[in-house]
């Protein structure tokens, strides 16, 4: 397996991955292992996903160690892992080839029909419903996803067939190192300015992302509701680039027409230049979950796949981890938890809770993930999780980095726009699913946002919800 900046079909021989437990580099390890790679890696601590990567013999430890850096052929890291780790300086010491995340993904991918799905939010989503619709199809598509679909358990799998889906990280520019044929574009907001600096640098990313499409004659799909979207359909167009765009704008492409909230998901029409193309019913919450749907459905269009077969693989989907994620009831309180950590995202899982909980209570606990996002967005923040009926907010999660003043968990309950009986700072960890459950009553809903390790509360939560009940 060698570096060659875009990715190269990596030879059969031994791959180490630091940080293999990792939503990313445990999917790209599972396709390692199918194309016959032996694979070992380390992670700061166990999990169920280490569990899992050992079951398909994965050599996966818990700790890193320089002594493991022995007899392997290339080391892959992400940017997450620093360069004083000594796994890292024991491979830099004995001329081991170092891969990023996405070259070692762009090196798994040679040889596919790679579709890419980019965009500042809806990502997991967005391809977890594309892959479960091309499946449906009879594709059998290699993908690699930021969660575990429900369907399968798995975020990551190595198809016998020629499409390979993958979702696109932004964060960090690894997008652009990827050569798929195909690409989403959800929507184009400023996030992860940590890297990118400006807004305008982002913006300019995502161009060339289509710029990228264009040169393998590819085609891209983005949602033209968001006004970054927008502005990347206007400008790629203008580029050359095949642009094909969706949203309830009537100057869609691809129109979501007559939603309908029917149970817990949406029904809707989708139009192409003035012809009905059929209802798609989905299982799960949230009009921003029809948009992806669309978007997923307007790719597989755009891959030659038949409408229905797509549109019956879309009303199957059934959701994938951490987003949305039920975990349990107790006397009628339901408990979800989700990864949303941006205030838009925050909006619309709310705004899809409560089409989930009718007359019932939106209970919320929250955790910011990165000083540099609280600080920009502290008062969106705020509005976002004013949707909730009771909030508890969570100090932010931020391992390792430098504090930045006011960007904070008391400062962001602040500017909640809730009494001050339905907002509290909480900075005790442990402290948190009390106060959610002594706020719950029959019928309400108790959710976990966030993407650092808050998902961990919710087993809290239902122990308290059943010791209280007495059901224990």
């Amino acid at each position: 397996m060698t570096d060659t900046g875009s990715g190269a079909t990596p030879a059969m021989g031994r791959v180490h991955i630091v940080g293999i437990g990792g939503a990313g580099m445990s999917g790209i390890a599972r396709i390692l292992v199918a194309q016959g790679v032996v694979v070992s890696g380390t992670d700061a601590k166990d999990s169920r996903r280490l569990q899992a990567l050992r079951a398909i013999g994965v050599d996966a430890r818990v700790g890193h160690d320089g002594d493991l850096i022995r007899d392997i052929d290339a080391i892959v890291v992400s940017t997450a892992i620093p360069e004083t780790n000594v796994e890292r300086v024991a491979a830099l010491e004995r001329g081991i080839t170092e891969l990023s995340r996405a070259q070692a993904l762009a090196a798994v991918m040679v040889g596919s029909r790679g579709v890419a799905v980019a965009g500042t939010h809806g990502k997991t989503t967005t391809t977890s419903m594309l892959t479960v619709a091309l499946q449906h199809c009879g594709v059998d598509p290699s993908f690699a996803i930021g969660s575990e679909l429900n369907e399968s358990g798995s975020n990551a799998h190595l198809g016998t067939g020629e499409v390979f889906v993958v979702e696109a990280d932004e964060s960090d520019g690894a997008f652009l190192v990827l050569e798929p044929v195909a690409g989403i574009v959800t929507n184009v907001e400023p996030d992860h300015l940590d890297y990118w600096g400006t807004f305008a640098a982002i913006e300019q990313a995502f161009l060339d992302f289509a710029l990228g499409l264009k040169a393998r004659d590819g085609f891209l799909v983005v949602c033209i509701d968001d006004l970054g979207g927008a502005r990347l359909a206007v400008r790629a167009r203008d580029l050359g680039v095949d642009v094909r765009t969706y949203g309830e704008s009537h100057e869609a492409d691809y129109r979501l027409a007559d939603p309908v909230l029917t149970g817990i998901g949406w029904t809707f029409d989708t139009v192409h230049n003035g012809v009905r193309l059929g209802e798609i019913t989905l299982q799960v919450p949230g009009k921003h979950n029809a948009l992806n749907a669309l978007a997923a459905f307007a790719t597989g269009l755009g891959l030659d796949l038949p409408a229905t077969d797509l549109r019956e693989g879309l009303e199957s989907f059934s959701g994938t981890r951490r987003r949305f994620d039920f975990k349990g009831q107790v006397d009628d309180i339901r408990v979800f938890d989700d990864y949303a950590h941006h205030p838009t995202e925050i909006e619309a899982v709310l705004r899809a809770a409560r089409d989930v909980v009718g007359e019932g209570s939106l209970v919320v606990a929250f955790q910011a993930h990165h000083y540099y996002r609280t600080a920009m967005f502290t008062e969106e923040f705020g509005a976002a999780l004013g949707l909730a009926d009771d909030v508890v907010v969570l100090e932010v999660f931020a391992p390792g980095e430098t504090p930045i003043p006011g960007a904070s968990g008391q400062t962001m309950a602040a500017n909640v726009p809730l009494a001050p009986e339905h907002v509290v700072f909480e900075p005790s960890w442990s402290a948190v699913a009390g106060h959610l459950v002594d706020r719950a009553r029959p019928g309400d809903i108790i959710m976990t946002l966030g993407a650092g390790d808050i998902g961990m509360i919710g087993v809290e939560v239902l122990e308290q919800l059943r010791a209280r009940s007495g059901s224990a």
